[in-house]
């Protein structure tokens, strides 16, 4: 019988990523970053699974995961990915899209970037005009974002706008990039939106 290992971490866990490795590592990932939903107080939290020298006969590790750190995240976690090795895009619930960096070097996060208002049901600035983001694609440094408003929205990290919407679909709840070009006249070479 396959042993399980479980932790109680006190929260509603909607979404869990592995930090991608760079493309000569050798190794498995070793970090991997979770974000809550139904909470009063929602969380992005850093994971470590330590030394992956642990590993038990059938090559499973044995530990389990220590939390490194974490931070508050206004909403419900509707989607996250990894930017790059230290940022973290997420989706929530209240419509707007964050860009988390992990500083490892003292092992906290912080909110670098914010598109406040990403999606939004009927005016950008009315504040209860949120629309959930249901889906975040990375492609460093290209974000693709797409919402319950019926919005796909293209953003490169650290610009303060979109660099291009599409509204008005009916609505979407996921990204995936492809090799295959669209319309270099709208997109980069590579995005795909719907699913």
């Amino acid at each position: 019988m396959e042993e399980v290992c479980a932790r109680f971490v006190s929260q509603k866990i909607s979404k869990a990523r592995w930090r991608p490795l760079p493309a000569a590592a050798l190794q498995p990932p070793d970090l991997f970053a979770t974000g809550s939903w139904d909470n009063e107080d929602n969380r992005i939290s850093i994971w470590s699974v330590g030394d992956v020298g642990s590993a038990g006969l059938n090559g499973e590790y044995q530990g389990e995961p220590q939390l490194l750190c974490d931070i508050r995240h206004n909403g419900d976690v509707m989607d996250m990915q990894f930017l790059d090795q230290e940022r973290i895009v997420v989706g929530s619930s209240t419509g707007s899209v964050t860009v988390f960096r992990h500083h490892q070097n003292n092992q906290t996060l912080s909110a670098s970037h914010r598109w406040e208002n990403a999606h939004y049901h009927a005016d950008q600035y009315t504040a209860c005009g949120g629309a959930a983001c249901t889906g975040v694609i990375c492609n460093n440094p290209e974000i693709v974002t797409v919402g319950e408003d019926g919005r796909i929205n293209l953003y490169r990290a650290d610009q303060k706008d979109a660099v291009r919407t599409i509204g008005q679909a009916t609505e979407f709840h996921c990204t995936v990039w492809t090799d295959t070009p669209i319309s270099n006249t709208l997109w980069p070479q590579g995005a795909r939106m719907g699913c």
